[in-house]
């Protein structure tokens, strides 16, 4: 019987005795385990693991949108104070309380700080480029609408600064809404204000630019 053995051959491996191999890897033994389910995986499980999904598309739109329509309605508001109301008598639109009268401004929003025409200038440069090279990661709409808001304000009065007299870079801000025991201001002023109060609150909430949420 041993020699009958030894020349028909013992299956000693599971191939050769008709069984299917074992499969290959760390997860063999471990039944209802597929590949699939590694963490690590390159369709992004991991960050939706950690509570990090995906965080939408970028509002490069909405902030050069809110920022068009800031910029554009100072600018036609302002060539009308200029054409109809400078030299004339302010126009009373709830009394005493508040007017419209044009003023020529030579510092900054409301008046502040008129003998540092240039410096503001240049400040207001910075903040545009700030915005603009942010604009690349900006996934949040609130963000966008903000920093939207900052920069059609910071473009109007750097237009006056630009192209009104008395020259290049030094040019008077055109102001025209006069609230009583306030200073005046213009619409740009106002733009720069809400978005400002606007990152304050989400900077308040957690809320980055990216769309992200942190906890202190």
């Amino acid at each position: 019987m041993a020699e009958a053995e030894r020349i028909i051959g013992t299956p000693d491996t599971p191939e050769a005795g008709g069984a299917e191999p074992e499969p290959s890897g760390g997860n063999a033994g471990q039944p209802g385990q597929s590949a699939s389910a590694d963490p690590s995986g390159a369709d992004g499980s991991t960050a939706q693991a950690a509570g990090q999904g995906p965080r939408g598309r970028r509002r490069i739109g909405v902030l050069f949108g809110v920022a068009a329509f800031a910029y554009v309605i100072d600018l036609v508001s302002k060539m009308i104070v200029v054409a109809k109301l400078e030299h004339h008598q302010p126009i009373e639109v709830i009394g005493d309380w508040l007017r419209f009268e044009a003023i020529r401004n030579a510092g900054a929003a409301f008046g502040v700080g008129e003998a540092f025409t240039v410096i503001f200038t240049v400040i207001a440069a910075v903040v545009i480029v700030v915005i603009a090279r942010l604009a690349r990661k900006l996934y949040s709409l609130p963000w966008a609408i903000a920093l939207g808001m900052l920069l059609g304000g910071a473009l109007g009065n750097l237009t006056d600064r630009i192209f009104r007299a008395p020259g290049v870079f030094e040019g008077a801000v055109v102001d025209f809404i006069a609230p009583k025991h306030f200073a005046v201001f213009n619409l740009a002023d106002s733009a720069i204000v809400c978005g400002g109060i606007l990152i304050v609150l989400l900077s308040f909430k957690g809320l980055d630019p990216d769309g992200t949420v942190h906890k202190d």
